[in-house]
């Protein structure tokens, strides 16, 4: 195996390339959990993992509650599969709440407030009322509790952490709260021993080839207790070791004989490349700062042969969409012409007409 190799099967594993499921949840469930602080990429992201799938059908599987939009593994959003939302925030909840106490104490906001704010939030969206976080922001104001932008955002993130609230069904173009409690009937949630090696297995499985460490990243849990998730699943996975990283992957995972052309349009902050700690099988040195910048923006990407080669972004027109793309380097014919393909897939899982634009950064 090498690394070119290992951009390649990750596109397998990750179900860009020939997946086997049929519906928007089961990729997400596939997946374990996919980052989607930018919703309409994180949309993309499970169509371009489902072919003939459009944007209308990832958000009905969104607003009626098989797919969770909240906060959970990193502190930052992530789609859910509705049937694990329980035992992925016991497991990693803490980690989150922890990774925010600087900010909470200097906002002056401790459990006394964010108890006040929950009963708040309960009351106002009980009996499956879907509200936009002003409007709960409106609400915790009429209690006579300060709330500004920076304290609206940690005492909404914490409700979520608490299991309290989660996405709920989109008003007009606006994202809305609800009870998680009403969107998802409680569940006995996991042992925390098993909790682990599940997460463990979903990661290495719908991920591999990948490393103990891009695991700690992806999960954002502990040393140790990732380390232990992994020991727990070892059995059934094997090994192999590359520049002295340990690449893991299921026994029953089969390595094709060899990778037909693909050229793929991921969108901004995909799995394909931000659920690895080390990126250098996808993205090349020498343009790792224009695909992410210094400061953890993760652009829409042009994906050929499991290797980025350039950023797309889409222009609405009143008609149709333009891609403009900025390729790394000049592609040929071939790649040309798929690129075209994938944005007539793009437009066709958008329900609009599109154009491409080629250039050369």
């Amino acid at each position: 195996m090498t690394l070119s190799n290992i951009a390649n099967i990750r596109l397998l594993s990750q179900q860009i390339v020939g997946t086997k499921f049929k519906s928007p949840k089961d990729i997400v469930s596939w997946m374990g959990a996919m980052q989607a602080q930018d919703y309409a990429m994180a949309k993309w992201a499970v169509g371009v993992r489902l072919p003939g799938s459009t944007e209308k059908e990832i958000e009905t599987a969104v607003d009626n509650g098989q797919i969770i939009r909240t906060h959970v593994l990193r502190p930052t959003w992530h789609l859910v599969p509705a049937e694990d939302i329980y035992w992925m925030l016991e497991l990693t909840a803490p980690h989150i709440k922890s990774a925010y106490n600087s900010n909470n104490k200097r906002l002056e906001l401790d459990e006394s407030i964010f108890s006040k704010c929950n009963k708040i939030i309960e009351k106002t969206l009980s009996g499956g009322n879907h509200f936009t976080r002003e409007e709960l922001v409106t609400e915790i104001k009429k209690a006579k509790i300060p709330i500004d932008t920076p304290r609206a955002i940690h005492i909404m993130l914490h409700a979520e952490l608490d299991g309290v609230i989660c996405s709920g069904v989109k008003k007009g173009k606006k994202q809305t709260c609800a009870l998680l409690a009403e969107r998802v009937p409680k569940v006995k949630t996991l042992p925390r021993e098993e909790a682990l090696a599940k997460l463990a297995k979903k990661y290495f499985t719908s991920h591999c080839p990948a490393t103990l460490k891009d695991f700690i990243w992806w999960s954002g849990l502990p040393v140790k207790d990732a380390r232990q998730g992994l020991e727990m699943i070892k059995s059934g996975f094997v090994s192999e070791t590359i520049d002295s990283e340990t690449y893991w992957f299921p026994n029953s995972f089969s390595l094709p004989k060899s990778f037909n052309p693909s050229v793929y349009l991921l969108p901004a902050f995909d799995e394909f490349t931000i659920s690895y700690r080390n990126r250098r099988a996808s993205v090349p040195e020498e343009h790792h700062t224009k695909a992410i910048s210094s400061n953890g923006i993760f652009r829409p990407i042009i994906v050929v042969d499991g290797k980025v080669t350039g950023l797309w972004r889409r222009i609405p027109k009143k008609d149709k969409i333009i891609i403009e793309t900025a390729y790394f380097h000049p592609h040929d014919k071939l790649t040309k012409s798929l690129l075209e393909k994938a944005v007539v897939d793009f437009g066709k899982f958008l329900d609009k007409k599109t154009e491409v634009s080629h250039n050369v950064g």
